[in-house]
């Protein structure tokens, strides 16, 4: 009930689509485990995944295809306005999805109570945004009696105060910078627009790293343990390696259900390459309708699959971990550009911006167009102390310090909450996920 009222509070409507997207995939789970026709179990299987496609196709893809499709074979300019999305839509579906899947695949059977069910699609802290939890790690926590008692105080205060840290503290100030930039790139000069890039890189980051973090401590207070979703991406060095670290859930989630499903590295040579590429074209079209996603996506399909010819044809060969770390931190900047433009238009501008008339003369007075100079500095300050934080999570230098755990790392979750309030934006920016 607690989880549907926090669903109702954004809009009452959509609570009535989440309860009949997950009625029926309970019901249709309940059926696959019943039936021991291959048959019946396939056909019940497709009716699942296309009721829960149908339903994102008509609120994300629809209105992008027909417009899309109004364009190139018609001189009809009457185009669709998009629709209002319901929040998480793609993470519960998903979710939902794999549940259904996966009994399909004999894994378990289908035979919680519908009540049951419905929380495991619906538990509030994570819905909306993520990280995307399978059935077998969160299904059996629901079901154990937590006490107020048990609670871990000291897990969930580090986890919220740095996620909300992280959210409008970090990235709702670089939005402050990154924002106006972008929403008129054709004022500025390509050295502003790689700025703005990787002020984004940071942004996206501490903007969904954040959520996670605080869904991650909202659930720890109901006893319940939710799965990684990020484990310091930005200290990849290679793009396979940055894809087995960011945004775990979902990465995983297209790995299990539409990789494998696609034949994986079964197959041809040829084939296997194709399947890495489609799922990260897939995955960027999941990301939003618009055609900027796919080439996002796109992008980062063809640089995977190039890394792994080059580690097949030189499997002695490996790179400093500087230059791979460059080269991630370079490429993620500039695909990432593709993922935040508001359109191809503006992305090929910024692009020739960015490799034909580069100019960095001009970067400190555009800079300065929005925002003060202290500002700016600020937020390159935050962005210094979220490098630090980070890197010692990675490379726990600072641990071994004898006074650490029992003076240096309260202090800092201290003057991080003193932060939220004197460092804050407050303005009631929404996740960047929440429309996804």
């Amino acid at each position: 009930m607690a989880s549907y009222y926090f669903y109702f509070s954004y809009n009452p409507w959509f609570l009535l689509l989440l309860i009949g997207t997950s009625g029926l995939d309970f019901y249709l789970a309940k059926l696959i485990s019943k039936s021991e026709k291959q048959t019946t179990r396939k056909t019940l299987l497709i009716a699942s995944i296309v009721s829960n496609i149908g339903v994102l196709f008509i609120f994300k893809y629809f209105v992008f295809f027909y417009n899309t499709g109004l364009q190139l074979f018609s001189n009809n300019t009457s185009l669709l306005n998009n629709f209002i999305i319901p929040a998480g839509l793609s993470f519960y579906t998903f979710q939902s999805i794999s549940y259904t899947i996966d009994v399909y695949r004999n894994k378990y059977k289908a035979d919680d109570t519908l009540l049951d069910f419905l929380l495991y699609v619906s538990f509030f802290p994570h819905m909306v945004a993520g990280p995307i939890v399978r059935y077998n790690s969160l299904m059996p926590q629901l079901k154990v009696t937590h006490y107020f008692k048990s609670i871990d105080w000291e897990s969930v205060a580090k986890l919220i105060i740095w996620g909300y840290f992280k959210k409008i503290v970090i990235a709702d100030n670089l939005s402050s910078i990154v924002t106006p930039i972008f929403n008129e790139v054709h004022s500025y000069s390509g050295s502003t627009l790689l700025v703005a890039g990787f002020l984004f890189v940071a942004q996206v980051y501490a903007d969904f790293s954040g959520y996670s973090d605080i869904a991650t401590g909202v659930a720890k207070l109901f006893g319940i343990n939710l799965s990684l979703n990020w484990r310091r991406p930005l200290f990849s060095s290679s793009l396979k390696e940055f894809w087995t670290r960011n945004h775990i859930s979902i990465t995983t989630w297209f790995r299990d259900y539409l990789y494998i499903g696609l034949g994986g590295n079964r197959v041809t040579q040829a084939r296997w390459l194709l399947n890495i590429f489609l799922v990260f074209l897939i995955s960027g079209l999941w990301h939003g309708a618009n055609f900027t996603f796919v080439i996002w996506g796109a992008m980062h399909g063809i640089c995977f699959v190039c890394e792994l010819l080059i580690t097949k044809h030189f499997p002695n060969y490996k790179a400093p971990k500087l230059a791979g770390w460059l080269y991630l931190i370079s490429f993620h900047t500039i695909s990432l550009i593709a993922f935040r433009a508001l359109n191809t238009k503006d992305l090929l501008f910024i692009y020739r911006e960015i490799f034909t008339h580069f100019n960095a003369v001009q970067l400190k007075q555009e800079l300065l167009h929005h925002n003060s100079l202290f500002f700016i500095a600020v937020c390159f300050v935050l962005i210094a102390i979220l490098f630090l934080k980070e890197s010692n999570e990675e490379f726990a230098y600072l641990n071994k310090l004898k006074l650490f755990n029992t003076l240096y790392k309260p202090a800092f979750y201290i003057i991080a909450f003193i932060s939220l309030f004197l460092l804050g934006n407050f303005n009631a920016n929404q996740f960047i996920y929440f429309q996804f």
